[in-house]
């Protein structure tokens, strides 16, 4: 942002040259959203003129005689930051103008906002309009104009309010449109899809839980768009076989099809494997496909790469088998929580040379079966293990020890393995990237310093509830590319440990310190420090921080999301710390933070405005503070249980003041209190509420209670 206002202040300046020098060959990343003609070459508006003698029209000619290929290179490395854009657009009537037709993706955060960006951004291509909880028709007919030969992509897949009049509209005079996702439109119905079926050039389509649509609305979408490339009918509980048979039929560039929860049968099977394009396949939870069905399949699908049958309880070990024999090009396969994987299941992924990831999250797993395993598919990179049962030092071992190349390696949960294991992959898997180990109880505080030591390559590290220690933490601190670090209820780590960490690792953007008792101001002042980047963190129930870690935490500009519910020393003086310092902040939790008042939340209404989702349960705050949130325009989501100073009146007028809500979480006590007229009235606006019976909880539960009732919760593996 300095940089940019530095070179808008030499553009329109009054003193030193009236020169401007744009090196367009700069080292930094440049998206490229827009097509250029011609070279762009370093560029210099005349000469080094003192700027004394130029005269105030001669300073306006530099910047208006800019070319809008120069303009838009300039936009190009402004990507990543809106407010420089914003600074751009104000230097002057060609820079505005220029802004005006660069931008091609337009996110809108309320629906009465989009008549404005539709005039001011006429090329946009894409529409996000997620944001947007009520999207009306006369709103959807309203882009097709603006948008008619430039939009290429539409999202709805979060607003409501819209029928297939809207839709229509949509599919006949934008046609250019490839792209529509319309997940969780539930009250969607064949008309609406009929209209769909009028996009003859669409190509991605997600219709994610519309459970309305049946096999006559997908009927007309697969003979009037049979360029698809992509469906998603996830949960569309109305489609059955023939639907799906007609789709593949129909559409054979289909490459991408998700088929999740969806009521299929085998008859249906035979024409999608027949789809000569297909690569990724979802059949997660079709529990109506059994042995029977699978066995019996006579095509092979040569172009399949993605295969997920997680979740079908109904398929045994020799139908996935046979399955996978028909498919020998695959390079990535999921058949998580399906029972027990057993040798004579692994030894089919023998044939499969160029399979690189395997997900077998909450299967029952032989040793012999991990070993057959670690026999086959030459070609792995990825290894998801995630809550398996049967997971032993020597079937991991194996694994490890035969596949070096690993990159990813997911064994959370796997309560049986140790440092033996620990030991196998920090020697073998030096490659790794990313190693997540949460609840691996069995593996000593010595053995976990050994990731440190041998891992250099990791990004991405969870180490939650283990028995990680400072030292630990000192060998972690060698793992300089670290993006990601969890170690979220490791009782032993101190403030020492965190430093060695924030003194080494300064490209981490999240870490998770959830229930890490030991941690105080004085590590989190290291982790502000050491971290620039850091985007996301969460302190929730380290009760020893206090105001002193918002004020450090303040200087993380990038900081998005922070979770301190529980930190009972925590007040108004340090959340007003990070509105000022940190106004890219989208999610706060600041739950139980007894000491929080109106006057923190008075700053949050000032500064800020990017703000989606509060938490704030418990806090001493009243109608004004509530009512103040109706000044972020961008707010979503609350949480708002047990205020003590919240009345039902002050309740009601924030509700309406708040018009961007998506979803308030109430306890039910209120529901009788708020007119029901009110309660309806926001309803339409597409916000939905949760209304829960909570009782009221003041106590916090020491962490080390919390863990023991937690492992006393947890089911043995057998």
């Amino acid at each position: 942002m300095a940089e940019s206002g530095d070179l808008f202040r030499r553009i329109r300046g009054r003193d030193g040259l009236a020169t401007l020098a744009l090196d367009l060959f700069s080292t930094t990343p440049n998206p490229s959203p827009c097509s250029y003609s011609g070279s762009a070459k370093r560029l210099r508006l005349g000469d080094a003129i003192p700027a004394a003698m130029v005269a105030e029209e001669d300073r306006h000619d530099l910047v208006d005689s800019l070319s809008e290929e120069i303009l838009f290179l300039i936009l190009d490395r402004l990507e990543s930051e809106p407010l420089d854009k914003k600074s751009f657009s104000l230097v002057c009537r060609s820079f505005y103008a220029a802004e005006s037709r660069h931008r091609r993706v337009l996110t809108p955060l309320r629906s009465d906002l989009l008549p404005a960006a539709l005039a001011r951004y006429p090329l946009a291509s894409r529409l996000d309009l997620s944001l947007c909880p009520r999207i009306t028709d006369t709103a959807l007919a309203s882009v097709s104009g603006a948008l008619r030969s430039s939009l290429r992509s539409i999202d709805l897949s979060r607003s409501r309010g819209f029928s297939q009049v809207g839709i229509g509209n949509l599919a006949v005079n934008c046609a250019a449109l490839v792209e529509i996702n319309l997940s969780n439109a539930t009250d969607l119905s064949d008309a609406a899809a009929a209209a769909i079926g009028r996009a003859r050039n669409l190509e991605r389509l997600w219709l994610a839980r519309c459970k309305m649509v049946t096999d006559i609305g997908i009927g007309c979408i697969a003979v009037g768009c049979q360029k698809l490339r992509l469906l998603c009918l996830k949960w569309c509980l109305g489609i059955s076989d023939l639907g799906v048979g007609l789709v593949a039929v129909k559409c054979k560039r289909l490459r991408s099809l998700d088929l999740s929860f969806v009521p299929i049968t085998k008859k249906c099977l035979p024409a999608v494997l027949q789809l000569p394009h297909l690569e990724d396949l979802a059949l997660v939870g079709c529990l109506s496909i059994d042995d029977e069905g699978l066995i019996s399949l006579k095509q092979e699908c040569k172009s399949l790469q993605v295969l997920d049958l997680s979740n079908c309880q109904h398929v045994s070990h020799a139908a996935f088998s046979s399955v996978l024999n028909k498919a020998p090009g695959l390079r990535q396969m999921s058949l998580a929580y399906n029972g027990l994987v057993t040798h004579s299941l692994a030894t089919s992924l023998q044939k499969l040379s160029k399979l690189q990831c395997i997900k077998l999250d909450g299967s029952e797993i032989t040793t012999s079966g991990l070993g057959t395993i670690a026999n086959s598919c030459k070609s792995l990179r990825e290894l998801s293990l995630s809550k398996c049962s049967g997971v032993t030092d020597e079937g991991l071992s194996s694994i490890v020890m035969k596949h070096k190349g690993l990159v990813k390696l997911d064994v959370t949960c796997c309560r049986n393995i140790t440092d033996f294991s620990l030991a196998s992959i920090t020697s073998s898997c030096t490659s790794l990237t990313s190693l997540r180990m949460e609840s691996c109880t069995l593996v000593s505080k010595e053995g976990l310093r050994l990731i440190g030591q041998h891992c250099h390559l990791l990004e991405e590290l969870d180490l939650t509830d283990n028995d990680l220690d400072d030292e630990g933490l000192r060998a972690i601190s060698g793992c300089q590319k670290l993006c990601i670090l969890k170690i979220a209820i490791c009782l032993k780590i101190r403030d020492e440990g965190l430093i060695h960490v924030a003194k080494s690792c300064s490209k981490l953007q999240e870490i998770d310190l959830y229930r890490s008792v030991g941690i105080t101001d004085t590590g989190v002042v290291a982790v502000a420090r050491g971290f620039p980047l850091l985007q996301i963190i969460n302190l929730a129930y380290c009760t020893g921080i206090t105001d002193d870690s918002l004020r450090s935490l303040s200087k993380c500009s990038n900081l998005e999301t922070l979770e301190i519910r529980g930190c009972p020393q925590v007040s108004s003086l340090g959340l007003a710390a990070i509105a000022v310092g940190c106004q890219k902040l989208t999610n706060l939790d600041i739950k139980k933070c007894y000491y929080v008042n109106d006057a923190g939340i008075l700053f949050l209404a000032c500064f800020s405005q990017n703000l989606r989702q509060i938490n704030l349960s418990y806090c001493s705050v009243t109608d004004v503070g509530l009512l103040a949130l109706a000044s972020v325009s961008c707010l979503q989501n609350m949480t708002i249980f047990h205020l003590g100073g919240l009345t039902p009146s002050g309740l009601s007028a924030a509700l309406l003041a708040c018009g961007g809500l998506t979803k308030v979480k109430l306890h039910s006590s209120f529901k009788p209190l708020v007119p029901k007229p009110l309660l309806e009235h926001i309803e339409a606006r597409g916000c939905v509420f949760q209304w829960r019976d909570k009782p009221f909880q003041v106590e916090l539960e020491p962490s080390e209670v919390w863990k023991q009732h937690s492992q006393d919760m947890h089911v043995p593996d057998l």
